[in-house]
């Protein structure tokens, strides 16, 4: 495959933007896949680019080896990326996909292309990620956790083609946070914000100030209502800090306006933008 055909398969661009001053490429959490992202560009101002990260062995990449090691899974990411290093770029990561993100933005650091600022969501810092065995459990025990974390419509763990699926994505994806860790060294000189939402049982107060340790760049703070999942049930304050970001880093482009179903209540915010299967990691 071509360096552009591989690029195009791990970097989903949505709408593409020719004229975009920076590119927010975006990592999603464990058993999801590009679509997660699919409205965000509806959201962000013109002058922003949106890629969205697909997984080998997710969706329609489902032919290829699932990755059950996430510093393999970033040399990847990481070399799939360089056609896009030709603007600026920032890397969000939800949940695992904190984690690839880090550990993709360390590597593009290191080969001398430092991303301008790395956003992750819903995850524990590298040093403090919680090991864990759920990848090496039953079906059955696999299925109990997907339902306690609400990460998995039950239409879908009922049906059996499907099921067989999300236990293959979900266990490949448990293995890439459970088995991860922080190598050694010193930490990388990254702008980092940390998004945390006050009922994520996925990452404390505590976790979330402890992202400090994994920089030895400036660090910001974000904090939202809600739940894992806040940034799909609620995505206008996680777009609205996002940009606030990016507007701060590139003293440009403007703060775009603010979209109408912004100012109304939650249920005119689309209901979901996280689509894909499997643990919310």
């Amino acid at each position: 495959m071509s360096t552009t055909g591989v690029t195009a398969a791990w970097y989903r661009c949505p709408v593409p933007r020719p004229a975009a001053q920076v590119r927010l490429v975006c990592f999603p959490h464990g058993g999801g896949s590009a679509t997660a992202y699919w409205n965000w560009p509806a959201l962000l101002p013109e002058t922003v680019e949106l890629h969205a990260v697909q997984y080998p062995g997710h969706t329609d990449r489902i032919a290829e080896p699932l990755y059950t090691d996430l510093h393999a899974l970033a040399d990847a990411a990481a070399d799939a990326a360089r056609p896009l290093l030709d603007r600026p770029v920032v890397l969000y990561g939800h949940s695992l996909g904190a984690l690839a993100a880090y550990e993709t933005a360390r590597r593009l650091l290191a080969a001398g292309h430092p991303p301008l600022r790395l956003i992750v969501s819903g995850m524990p810092p590298p040093h403090r990620v919680r090991p864990g065995r759920v990848h090496l459990g039953s079906d059955r025990e696999l299925i109990a956790e997907l339902r306690r974390l609400e990460g998995v419509p039950d239409e879908v763990l009922a049906h059996p083609d499907l099921l067989d699926l999300v236990l293959r994505t979900a266990r490949a994806d448990y293995a890439l946070a459970e088995t991860y860790v922080q190598p050694a060294g010193p930490v990388p000189d990254l702008p980092l914000t940390v998004h945390r939402a006050t009922g994520d049982p996925e990452l404390t107060a505590d976790e979330a100030a402890d992202w400090t340790a994994a920089t030895t760049g400036p660090v910001r703070h974000r904090t939202f209502s809600g739940g894992h999942f806040h940034l799909a049930d609620e995505p206008a304050p996680v777009l609205l800090e996002l940009v606030d970001d990016l507007v701060s880093d590139m003293s440009a482009p403007r703060r775009p306006s603010r979209p109408a179903w912004m100012g109304t209540t939650a249920t005119a915010v689309p209901p979901r933008l996280a689509q894909g299967t499997g643990r919310p990691l």
